[in-house]
């Protein structure tokens, strides 16, 4: 895999500094029963790097200081990681918003045939990445047969309430483009996908987020061998939008690795960037939380990524 860090650091993107961190962001393991082309997490089944016990419960006591509104929950495919459900309970025990970036064909996958009723019973927000209504765009990034298997799983999480009820369970769907270019404007492409997948398999869900590709780790790899890394960079550049700013991830979020360590956002952590202005990791044992508000961001030209066009975050889109 090419290495693309060196592109990136050199940077002229804007100075950002951290509002109040609502939001933390827990990286589970890079194991995943999947190999997608655009994964800046370069995740797969062959990754082994997974978080402990100790380590969760590190998240768990974190947790309890109150600080945080949301735990978001990612990988590779974290309900692989064994002690996901245990976190999961703890959370919603502490009353904190539980997120989980699922995949949909992880909730057919041996031995999680209950997975879909686990989030349900726990009231889970599933984020779920479809990046196509198509069989064959869907196939072409994420593995043949993955299609069929994601609309598998979003048919057991509607007959279980998800995507009926703007107050009910929520069922948010994630795209992201097949190639190195912008996402189309998401408030166009949900009322499509709402359309096709309610026409076509009688498929219902709570919103659509947009997401920018990274030019990091496999995508940013794809990019250099294809000779597009520049022109893709250059785009990103070309379409920053000053007002995204103030709305842009990092400034209320923050990103804990499967070690522990903690980053700016998901991908400073693909990237081995430390957290602000630290010359080292630091630890989430060792965060003083109280510091975090008006710490700086430390940012490269992959931030870009977050402020092209209508924005990327999280949660999709930054503006309308």
């Amino acid at each position: 895999m090419h290495e693309t860090l060196s592109r990136l650091i050199e940077s002229d993107f804007p100075e950002i500094r951290r509002f109040v961190v609502k939001t933390l962001q827990v990286n589970l393991g890079y194991r995943c029963n999947q190999s997608c082309l655009h994964c800046h997490v370069a995740a797969g089944p062959n990754r082994t790097e997974m978080m402990n016990r100790e380590t969760v419960d590190t998240v768990i006591d974190c947790l309890r200081s109150g600080a945080f509104e949301t735990l978001d929950i990612t990988g590779g495919a974290p309900e692989l990681n064994p002690h996901f459900r245990d976190l999961v309970r703890a959370a919603r025990q502490l009353g904190v918003h539980v997120m989980d970036r699922c995949n949909l064909s992880i909730l057919s996958e041996s031995g999680q045939e209950d997975l879909a009723a686990f989030l349900a019973e726990h009231g889970v927000e599933v984020v779920a990445s479809l990046p196509s209504y198509l069989e064959e765009n869907v196939d072409a990034q994420r593995g043949k047969g993955v299609f069929e298997r994601s609309l598998t799983g979003l048919r057991s999480l509607n007959d279980l309430g998800y995507g009926h009820d703007e107050d009910g369970l929520v069922l948010s769907l994630v795209y992201n483009p097949l190639g190195a270019d912008l996402p189309q404007a998401q408030s166009q492409l949900e009322q499509s996908y709402r359309k096709e997948l309610a026409e076509r398999y009688g498929i219902v869900f709570s919103r659509l987020f947009t997401l920018a590709n990274m030019p990091i780790q496999r995508f940013g790899s794809t990019l250099i061998s294809k000779g597009q890394f520049d022109g893709y960079l250059a785009l990103l550049k070309s379409a920053h939008r000053a007002e995204n700013l103030p709305q842009v991830m990092c400034r209320e979020l923050i990103s804990v690795d499967w070690r522990g360590f903690v980053y700016d956002c998901d991908f400073n952590q693909m990237l081995d960037l430390p957290l602000g202005a630290a010359a080292s990791p630091v630890h989430l044992s060792d965060l003083d939380l109280a510091s975090l508000e008006g710490a700086r961001i430390r940012v490269a030209d992959h931030c870009y990524g977050c402020t092209a066009g209508q924005g990327s975050s999280c949660s999709g889109a930054l503006l309308g």
